[in-house]
C-alpha cells in the first residue's frame, strides 16, 4: 500500500507539472506582445518617462501650422526647446513627437507632435495634462517659430 501512495503522488505531480508548463507556454506566447507593452508602459510610468498621457491629450492640443518642411520644423523646434531650458526626455520619430519637461525645476510633461500638411507646411500640436504648461510652451515655441519665418 505504501508503494501505491507513492505512485499516485508521482502521477499527480507529473499531471500538475504538465498543466503548469502548458499554462506557462500559453501565457507566454499568446499574450506576449500585450504583456510586454503593458510592462514597458508601467516601467516608463514609474521612471517618469511615459508619453501615453501626452498622446491621449492630443485631442485638446494647442496647434498651429508653420511654413516649414517637416525636418526643418522638427529640428528648429528641438533647438528652441533646448535653448529655452526645456528638458527633452523622449524623442520618437515613429510617433512624430518630442516629449519634454517644461524646465529642470518644472517637470510637467509636454508633448510636441508634428504632422506634415504638405511638402512645405507642418502642423505642430502641443499637448500636456497641464493647461498652463501646454499654453506656456505653445506660446513660447510658436512665437519664436513665427519670428524665424519672417
Amino acid at each position: 500500500m505504501e508503494k501505491s501512495k507513492i505512485q499516485i503522488k508521482i502521477k499527480n505531480f507529473n499531471f500538475y507539472s504538465a498543466i503548469l508548463i502548458f499554462a506557462f507556454c500559453i501565457f507566454n506566447f499568446w499574450g506576449c506582445a500585450t504583456i510586454k507593452e503593458a510592462a514597458k508602459e508601467t516601467a516608463k510610468s514609474i521612471a517618469g518617462v511615459s508619453t501615453k498621457v501626452l498622446e491621449d491629450g492630443r485631442i485638446e492640443a494647442v496647434s498651429k501650422q508653420f511654413n516649414y518642411d517637416y525636418n526643418t520644423c522638427f529640428n528648429k523646434t528641438e533647438t528652441i526647446l533646448k535653448e529655452r531650458g526645456s528638458i527633452v526626455y523622449a524623442k520618437d520619430l515613429k510617433k512624430h513627437m518630442i516629449a519634454i519637461y517644461v524646465s529642470s525645476e518644472d517637470t510637467t510633461p509636454v508633448g510636441i507632435f508634428f504632422k506634415e500638411a504638405d511638402a512645405n507646411n507642418t502642423l505642430i500640436e502641443v499637448s500636456s495634462p497641464s493647461t498652463y504648461a501646454k499654453e506656456f510652451i505653445a506660446k513660447r515655441l510658436f512665437s519664436i517659430l513665427d519670428q524665424f519665418a519672417q
